[in-house]
């Protein structure tokens, strides 16, 4: 993963965050992984262990924790909504502070990226509008511990009122996040699910004040970071975007819109979050094979017009990392499949150590195998 004579140690500078003074830049970021007990969605004692291996990250944000019933798109996520799943979380953030660690709960709702037989009373999915995501899978149960990819089913459209309700429901995940034994929160606003869908052209046809102009279009990101701010504080709230400037042919199960013009769309969206205070923005770039990196211009305006820290994501290597950090476009980097395979991932790059290999089959649903049993480096 390094060249042998990589100067890291970069990275491991501490670095402030909000109120959090972190031991190094490296972040283990949002990765589903579908274990959480059924039925219910409730976080577990396994999930408790695999993070708190996971604790020498410069801070930890969780797998998308769905904020309502009809938020989830896939089986066996975990959600942030009942009395049972904050107990079940509590697990976690104290596993991953006594073991010394930061982590943040990533609030999320698909919106259409979702199914009927994974909604309430089997119901259609919701969205801004009533258009059917294209080119994604959705992952549903179809039998006990079993489960297949499927397409997406067609959603309906949320009246204005709705919306509204919407924005509530995010602040009360946040309080049951803090409740839980969060250090604080990331708003899921990426890869084509529910702020994203608002927020994109494509997916978004609405004629009220969530539609239409492109201020419209942000105004349901707004309002959510604004109300979040309000319970968290600003000061211990993310926000993570995918602002894809090309796309792939490969079916995914999760992907993002291109929108005309993706430069002004997500200054513009940045912008909103300079105005809001908030800690941090997490950038997702695009990470299939040979997939394009985001243009040099979109990395200087984005350090030109946001104040907090910069965190970015996407097949990062560890020569990438230093680089940007090197040209001041980010300051703390997300490894995602890294983390999953290699607990100890931090103490590997520091010392230049092999890196075990994320086993595909093993990602989502499941036991332990794949999961928490990943081996640290034994220095023989």
């Amino acid at each position: 993963m390094t060249q042998p004579n990589l100067d890291t140690s970069t990275l491991f500078s501490s670095v402030k965050l909000g109120p959090y003074t972190l031991k190094n830049r490296i972040v283990m970021p949002a990765l589903t992984r579908s274990r959480s007990t059924q039925p219910d969605n409730i976080p577990n004692d396994l999930m408790a262990s695999y993070y708190a291996q996971r604790a020498s990250a410069g801070f930890m944000v969780t797998e998308g924790t769905q904020i309502e019933p009809r938020g989830q798109g896939y089986a066996w996520t975990p959600g942030i909504h009942s009395q049972a799943q904050i107990e079940g979380w509590k697990k976690t953030t104290q596993a991953v502070h006594a073991a010394g660690g930061i982590i943040f709960a990533q609030l999320w709702h698909v919106g259409r990226v979702s199914h009927t037989s994974l909604q309430p009373n089997a119901a259609q999915p919701i969205g801004p509008s009533a258009i059917a995501a294209d080119n994604v899978k959705v992952f549903i149960e179809t039998g006990p511990g079993e489960g297949a990819l499927d397409d997406p089913s067609v959603p309906r459209a949320l009246s204005t009122d709705e919306v509204g309700e919407l924005v509530n429901m995010y602040a009360q995940a946040a309080r049951n996040a803090l409740e839980a034994g969060f250090d604080g929160v990331e708003l899921h606003c990426a890869n084509g699910y529910l702020v994203n869908q608002f927020i994109s052209e494509h997916s978004n046809t609405r004629d009220d004040q969530y539609g239409g102009s492109l201020t419209n279009r942000l105004r349901f990101l707004k309002e959510i970071v604004v109300a979040v701010s309000d319970v968290v504080g600003a000061d211990r709230l993310g926000v993570r975007f995918a602002p894809l400037f090309a796309s792939t042919n490969e079916t995914r199960v999760y992907l993002g819109l291109v929108e005309s013009d993706p430069h002004h769309t997500y200054v513009e969206a940045v912008k909103v979050l300079e105005q809001a205070g908030i800690a941090y923005l997490s950038i997702a770039e695009a990470d299939w094979d040979n997939a394009p990196d985001l243009p040099e211009s979109f990395y200087q305006a984005v350090r030109a017009e946001f104040s907090g820290r910069i965190i970015y994501a996407g097949k990062y290597t560890v020569e990438k990392s230093v680089n940007m950090l090197s040209k001041d476009y980010g300051d703390l980097f997300a490894f995602g499949r890294p983390f999953l395979a290699n607990p100890d991932l931090p103490e590997r790059i520091a010392n230049n150590w092999p890196l075990n290999e994320a086993d595909p089959a093993t990602m989502y649903g499941g036991t332990d195998i794949g999961y928490s049993d990943y081996p640290y480096y034994q220095n023989s």
